[in-house]
């Protein structure tokens, strides 16, 4: 057989088995072995084949790197059941492995610590078990580690300390046990560390008060020891010690003050059955054990001494605690009356009526995210208001499913930000896109009943034109509250207004009609008392807060959001409305809002969308009156609208903004008059 022949032989031979082709490509051999590993039954992974290209963009959640060598795995929240397989490090270019909220079980492989170029390792809420491999100080690149919520047992290796640049690290909620490592606090770049909900014991190690740009430390619901470097202070609400039981430091809101007997060491003292750093602090030293022998003692003392000391001792312990509980009860009542709100106070006091610490958070639901399931639960799962928290519990995240969502709430997913919100782009786990908004908690009420009604009426209301809703997270270290919308991939209104001539965001006339007509059936919603909601006012209205979607259907934003924020910030953003001319007439004198505002400020979106300006002036409203089109009608649509639909809508938008909101038509009028235009057309008539 002649050379030529044999190659023709063995090219045939690879054409028909794609399976050579795989054990030719490394790369791809470890991806196939992966695929198998974690989607046994072949269902999620389907783009992944043998014969494929995993830089051509066909391989679902696989991206390559200029080399054309896999750079990353992103797979979050894909439903994956399988475990990881051994094959990953393969993948020697691999920078970033995502494969959080999925269902994997197993063990972390050990063969993992060979991705020397690896940035980013989410395996969080998952169901992986085992130990936390012990040469991980081989991944000397690894950045960021989230190995949060799964069932991972043992001990956090010590040589976790030797990689030097990670900046995040997540153990939270596994059953890891042992001590904190001290080489943790020889990793200068740590900004945040989550150990929360484990079994870990001994003391905090006090090199980590040392790390300069440590901004979050999350050890409760630990075993956790001794007395909490007082440097620690200086992350404020970034560190979370409570439940605790033999913890204590000073000026720490979440733990009990230290006693002299712990400061000065003697809470390292024991004897048999008696551990005295669990007995409950008190402002005074406590005595010697009484049951040891004067020769255990180091000292010794006369028996009056003696019964003098515990005399003492009992005494001052009663009247502690009586003081204690008529403290405990004086703030209990305190907390349940609004006797005054502490923006009162300047920002160099602080309200009597809050811990130190907290003196710039003017809401009471700061304490939300110390318990477990997100609420202070009260009897039958209420709160004072009568409000069903379990309703509300589930839309709640967490603060983890958020900064992921948002690489950290990173400058790259930042969308806009304003004096009082910011609002991200972000995915969430089923990778869908989401909008995330994010409000400090000065801004918001301070009377926990009424902004719990407001909460749970946001997160009920459900039409086609209304943005939805997804859930809310509290971030008590961040003092924060964040609320997850659906996200709208054609932005916001106002983005289509004042287009030069040729310019790729002029909407054609048909989608103007049906814009209109979607943000007239969205208020009517709000404005129609049903039995799973009340009236709602919007009180805001705008070609800011309507968004579109991907088939230009108007979304309104911010429905019931007033119903959160203090009337101090509700005004505030009201100047810009004011400034556009969405604020009705009658509000300058009775400052109050009514349905026939919202309609006022409907009709001034309409005239808004029929010329394609954002400011109405006076010779466009004449123009309209008079059904002069040329003179208002958007110039880039060319002449391609319909003159009949341009009257109607003129005629609807003029009695929209009549000064007298009496002699407004209501919006179930106005729903009405627009089901009776004729059949959107996109030529003139």
């Amino acid at each position: 057989m002649s050379f030529s022949h044999l190659l023709l032989h063995l090219c045939l031979l690879v054409a028909f088995n794609p399976q050579l082709l795989v054990l030719g490509n490394a790369e791809l051999r470890a991806l196939m072995d992966l695929k198998s590993s974690l989607d046994p039954q072949d269902k999620l992974l389907g783009s992944w084949i043998s014969d494929g290209d995993p830089c051509s963009g066909s391989f679902l959640g696989v991206v390559c790197n200029e080399h054309n060598k896999v750079a990353n795995i992103s797979l979050p929240g894909r439903g994956l059941s399988g475990v990881v397989s051994p094959a990953v490090a393969e993948l020697k270019c691999l920078s970033g492995l995502y494969l959080h909220y999925n269902y994997l079980s197993g063990d972390i492989p050990r063969e993992i610590v060979n991705l020397k170029e690896l940035l980013d390792l989410y395996l969080n809420f998952n169901n992986l078990s085992g130990t936390i491999p012990p040469d991980i100080a081989n991944m000397t690149s690894l950045q960021v580690l989230q190995l949060g919520y799964n069932q991972l047992e043992g001990n956090i290796p010590e040589e976790l300390g030797s990689l030097k640049q990670l900046n995040d690290i997540s153990l939270q909620h596994n059953k890891l046990a042992g001590q904190i490592p001290q080489s943790l606090g020889s990793l200068e770049k740590l900004r945040r560390l989550y150990l929360s909900y484990n079994n870990f014991n001994g003391t905090i190690p006090a090199a980590l008060a040392d790390i300069a740009n440590l901004e979050i430390l999350d050890i409760q619901n630990n075993s956790l020891s001794g007395t909490v470097p007082s440097a620690l202070q200086r992350l404020r609400e970034g560190f979370q010690g409570a439940n605790n039981q033999g913890l204590c430091g000073d000026g720490f809101s979440t733990l009990k003050a230290c006693n002299k007997d712990t400061i000065f060491g003697v809470s390292q003292i024991s004897a048999p059955n008696i551990s005295i750093n669990r007995i409950p602090p008190i402002t005074f030293p406590k005595p010697v054990n009484t049951h040891l022998h004067c020769n255990q003692t180091p000292c010794s003392k006369s028996r009056s001494f003696l019964h003098l000391v515990i005399a003492a001792s009992v005494t001052t312990t009663v009247i502690t605690l009586i003081s204690s509980g008529l403290f405990i009860f004086v703030r209990y009542r305190r907390q349940r009356q609004r006797v005054r709100n502490t923006s009162d106070y300047s920002e160099g006091q602080r309200s009597p009526y809050q811990p130190k610490e907290f003196y710039r958070s003017s809401s009471p639901l700061v304490n939300l995210e110390y318990y477990y399931d997100g609420w202070d639960s009260l009897a039958d799962g209420q709160n004072e208001s009568g409000l069903s928290l379990e309703y509300l519990n589930r839309f709640r995240f967490n603060i983890d499913e958020i900064e992921s969502a948002t690489q950290h709430l990173s400058e790259a997913n930042l969308l806009s930000k304003s004096k009082f919100s910011a609002v991200y782009k972000g995915v969430h786990r089923d990778g869908s896109l989401v909008a995330i908004i994010s409000i400090s908690v000065t801004c918001c009420k301070t009377e926990e009943g009424e902004f719990l009604k407001g909460l749970s009426l946001l997160t009920s209301l459900r039409h086609e034109n209304i943005v939805k809703m997804r859930g809310f997270c509290y971030s008590r270290s961040r003092g924060e509250w964040f609320f997850v919308y659906d996200f709208a991939t054609r932005g916001n209104l106002s983005q289509y207004l004042d287009k030069e001539d040729g310019s790729d965001h002029v909407i054609e006339w048909s989608k103007r009609v049906s814009i209109i007509k979607g943000i007239a059936k969205g208020i009517g919603y709000l404005h129609n008392n049903e039995a799973s909601k009340p009236i709602i006012v919007h009180q805001n209205i705008s070609v800011e807060k309507v968004i579109l979607d991907h088939e230009f259907n108007p979304l309104i934003t911010d429905a019931g959001l007033p119903k959160l924020l203090a009337d101090d910030v509700v005004f505030s953003a009201l100047k810009a409305s004011a400034a556009m001319g969405y604020l009705a007439p009658e509000y300058i004198t009775t400052g109050r809002f009514t349905e026939k505002s919202d309609i006022y400020a409907f009709g001034v979106i309409v005239l808004q969308v029929l010329s394609g300006k954002a400011l109405i002036g006076g010779s466009i409203r004449e123009a309209v009156e008079a059904f002069r089109f040329e003179d208002f009608v958007d110039t880039n649509l060319k002449g391609a609208y319909s003159k009949s639909e341009a009257a109607i809508l003129s005629k609807l938008a003029i009695q929209c903004t009549l000064e007298v909101p009496e002699q407004r038509p209501t919006m179930v009028e106005v729903i009405q008059e627009l089901t009776m235009l004729p059949n959107p057309s996109s030529h003139s008539s």
